[in-house]
C-alpha cells in the first residue's frame, strides 16, 4: 500500500511538474513578448469601450487583464488545492474511524466467540461429569448386586454343606468343608 501511494504521488509531482514547467515557460514567453514589445504595448490607440471611445494603450489593458486572469487562476487552483487537503484529511479521519470500528468489531466477535466455545466446553464438560457419575453409580449398584448375589450363593452353599455335613459324621466333616468355604471370602 505504501508502495502504491509513493507511487501515486510521485505520478503526481511528475504531472504538476509538467504542468509547472508548461505554465513558466508560457508566463516566460509572455513577460519576454511585453518587454521586448513595451514601446508598442504603452503606445495610445483609441479603444471602443461599447458605449465611448478612449485614448488608452491597448498592450497596456491586455497586459494587465492577462496578469489579473492569472491572479484569479492562481487563487482558484489554491482554493481546489486547499479544498481537497481538506476532502483528503477528512476522508483520512473517517476512514481511520472505519477501521476502529471494524477492529472493534472483530473484537468484539473473538469474544462471543471465546464465550461460546467456553460455554460450549462447560456444557460437554458438565455432560461428561454427568455421565461419569451416572456410570459410577451403575458400577457401584451392580458390584453392590453382585455382592449380595454373590453372599447369597455363598450362603447356600454353606447350607448346603451344613445340611450334608449334618447327616454325615455328625460335624467333623462340616467344619472342615467351612472352613475351605470361608477361606477364600477371609483372604479378599
Amino acid at each position: 500500500m505504501v508502495r502504491t501511494a509513493f507511487g501515486f504521488i510521485c505520478g503526481e509531482i511528475k504531472e504538476m511538474n509538467l504542468r509547472t514547467i508548461i505554465l513558466l515557460l508560457i508566463a516566460i514567453v509572455i513577460a519576454a513578448l511585453a518587454v521586448l514589445n513595451w514601446n508598442t504595448l504603452i503606445t495610445p490607440t483609441t479603444v471602443s469601450l461599447g458605449v465611448t471611445d478612449i485614448e488608452a494603450p491597448l498592450g497596456a489593458i491586455m497586459l494587465g487583464l492577462t496578469i489579473l486572469l492569472c491572479v484569479f487562476f492562481l487563487a482558484y487552483v489554491l482554493s481546489m488545492h486547499g479544498s481537497v487537503l481538506m476532502e483528503t484529511r477528512r476522508h483520512s479521519k473517517e476512514m481511520t474511524n472505519q477501521r476502529e470500528l471494524a477492529d472493534k468489531a472483530e473484537m468484539s466477535r473473538f469474544t462471543e466467540l471465546r464465550g461460546f466455545l467456553e460455554t460450549q466446553q462447560r456444557q460437554s464438560q458438565d455432560l461428561f461429569n454427568a455421565r461419569m457419575d451416572a456410570m459410577e453409580a451403575r458400577i457401584a449398584v451392580r458390584s453392590q448386586e453382585a455382592e449380595n448375589s454373590t453372599a447369597a450363593f455363598m450362603g447356600q452353599l454353606e447350607d448346603q454343606l451344613r445340611k450334608r455335613g449334618g447327616s454325615n459324621d455328625g460335624g467333623a466333616s462340616s467344619s472342615s468343608s467351612s472352613f475351605n468355604i470361608d477361606s477364600p471370602i477371609s483372604r479378599s
